[in-house]
């Protein structure tokens, strides 16, 4: 199937306008990247908020490089089979960029690596255990993969010192099939959130949905009560930005009104922290400043 140009039709509103990245900052982190061969979520899905997340000193980190044995349909990153392989001098690399960028809270992402026997887990937790042990003060959020809904995975990755165990429902329900690979599902996202905090209680977990898909304002509110009945803690609301034209193409621009009223409804069912706007990303640096603070304030109230 051919996919359709970008119409004229899908011209941003206002209230979308996106800087594009420059200064200082951004340049050293670019050039650290490139220098130690780590992958950034930030570039390879094209993520709208690269110019304010790396001139603020902060950007998300993509384990297991750079190509996802995956294929959705809103999803810019290279997809592909690594055949098993993947950089085992990463989790130093990380922790030298991190320590050099003199992080504080730090958001870790994956591709999808259905090649790998154990999904990436153990890679990843070596990453984050690196992370740990050089950096003891640093928080971590790790935004995961499904593994498959594998519970011996999704324990790796709680108990591997990540202070945030998060997974992305992406989307409602009746759109999950359409806009995610086959081997996503809807309910499987919920399971793998709902085992990770049953697995390990004091994780705080998180995940996020994406609007302007064709979705109605019922079904995004299905979807966070759904969230919350897994016992997912925080969740992030943002506008669907098509990164290319053989992406699904955008239905509509939700309105700022609009995401006001979701982040009231996320409010209303109990999450700690809802982040909820057109520019919203699941590594959305307000959703950073909050859960860094809750953690030390929960830290420091259990010492």
């Amino acid at each position: 199937m051919r996919s359709a140009p970008i119409s004229r039709f899908e011209r941003k509103p206002a209230w979308l306008k996106i800087r594009p990245p420059s200064g200082e900052k951004y340049a050293h982190i670019r050039g650290l990247r490139e220098g130690l061969k780590l992958a950034t979520v930030c570039e390879e899905a094209r993520c709208p908020n690269t110019a304010e997340c790396w001139s603020g000193g902060t950007a998300t980190f993509m384990l297991l490089g750079d190509t996802c044995t995956r294929f959705c349909k809103f999803c810019n990153v290279k997809t592909g089979n690594p055949q098993g392989k993947f950089d085992a001098d990463e989790p130093k690399n990380l922790a030298d960029a991190v320590e050099q960028m003199a992080l504080t809270y730090v958001v870790l992402t994956m591709v999808d690596r259905d090649d790998l026997a154990d999904g990436g887990a153990g890679h990843v937790a070596n990453c984050i255990g690196t992370l740990n042990e050089r950096l003891p003060h640093l928080k971590v959020e790790m935004l995961a993969g499904d593994f498959h809904d594998d519970q011996d995975a999704i324990k790796t990755i709680v108990f591997s010192g990540a202070d945030v165990f998060a997974h992305n429902i992406e989307v409602v329900e009746r759109l999950s099939p359409t806009v995610r690979d086959k081997k996503c599902s809807y309910k499987q996202s919920l399971s793998v959130l709902a085992h990770g905090k049953s697995l390990n209680p004091k994780i705080v977990t998180k995940s996020s949905i994406m609007v302007g898909l064709g979705e109605t304002k019922a079904e995004v509110t299905a979807c966070l009560e759904d969230l919350r009945s897994a016992q997912v803690d925080i969740v992030t609301i943002g506008q669907y930005l098509r990164p290319a034209p053989k992406f699904l193409p955008v239905v509509e621009y939700v309105t700022p009104e609009q995401f006001i009223r979701y982040k009231g409804i996320a409010e209303d069912l109990g999450f700690l922290f809802c982040a909820s706007g057109p520019l919203v990303r699941s590594s959305y640096r307000a959703g950073e400043l909050f859960l860094e603070n809750y953690l030390r304030t929960e830290g420091a109230h259990q010492t």
